[in-house]
This record gives C-alpha cells, structure tokens and sequence, in this order.
C-alpha cells in the first residue's frame, strides 16, 4: 500500500464497528480488531438496539477459531456508551446507521450470518479479518 493511501492519526484511533443490535458482526469485529490490530487502533463495538446476548453461534466459533471467547471479553453496548470513535465502520446495517462524526466511515455491507450455517458464519468471519487486516494497514499512527 501506498504511503499516500494511508490515513493518519497523532493518536492511536478508536474504531467504532457498528451494526443495528451489536451482537454479531460487530462484535466478531470487536474481537478480532482487538486480537489482531490492538497495536494500531482500539477496537469497540456498539448497536442502535440491543440485544440481551452475544449471538451464540459467533461466540462458539471465535472461541473454536481464534481462542478468543468474547463472553469473557466484550458486553452488548449502545453508540452512547463507548468513547468517541475516530472511524466508524458500519456492518452493513440495511437501515439508516446513525450518523457520527469521525474522520473516516466506510460500510463493510456484510450479510447478518445469524440463523444460517457455520460455513456461512465461517466465511462472514474470514471476510471480517480480512478487512480488519486491511484497515490496519490503511491507519498509520504518528506519535
């Protein structure tokens, strides 16, 4: 990646990974933003709605695949109860996302893999790291 393609901060970037009830793609970006870029930006996630749960089936499989168990890590929150994000990305929530200010935004337009099969849980999650490594790359911090 070109130096003139990267987004710079003089701190490290709060992500805001934002999808309607926070407890799925967002969260699985949470965990995975959290264990494989932690060193160039904070990771959190947060939903319009929520819901009482973590979905379980993201929980298995990020616990089966990375060994991470968001249970014990992450909680369902609300846009108002994490810090002011320096980039939001939108899961593709499929209705209007709120609008936040922040310095870069861009919409990820996943498909909600709740309810459909662990492949396609399997692919979600790969398309998510993916981007999650991609974003790494583009973000560069100039303390």
């Amino acid at each position: 990646m070109d130096n003139k393609d990267k987004i710079k901060f003089d701190h490290k970037p709060k992500v805001a990974f934002v999808c309607v009830h926070n407890s799925c793609r967002s969260q699985m970006a949470e965990a995975l933003g959290k264990l494989l870029a932690s060193d160039v930006f904070e990771s959190y996630s947060a939903g319009t709605e929520l819901k009482d749960h973590i979905n379980p089936d993201a929980v298995r499989l990020i616990k089966s695949i990375y060994g991470v168990d968001m249970e014990e890590t992450q909680r369902n929150k609300l846009l108002e109860d994490i810090p002011r994000p320096d980039v939001v990305i939108t899961m593709g929530c499929n209705v209007n996302c709120p609008v936040i200010p922040c310095k870069l935004r861009e919409d990820w337009g996943l498909e909600d893999p709740s309810g459909q099969s662990d492949e396609e849980f399997t692919k979600i999650i790969q398309i998510i790291e993916s981007k999650i490594l991609e974003l790494k790359d583009r973000l560069q911090v100039n303390l």
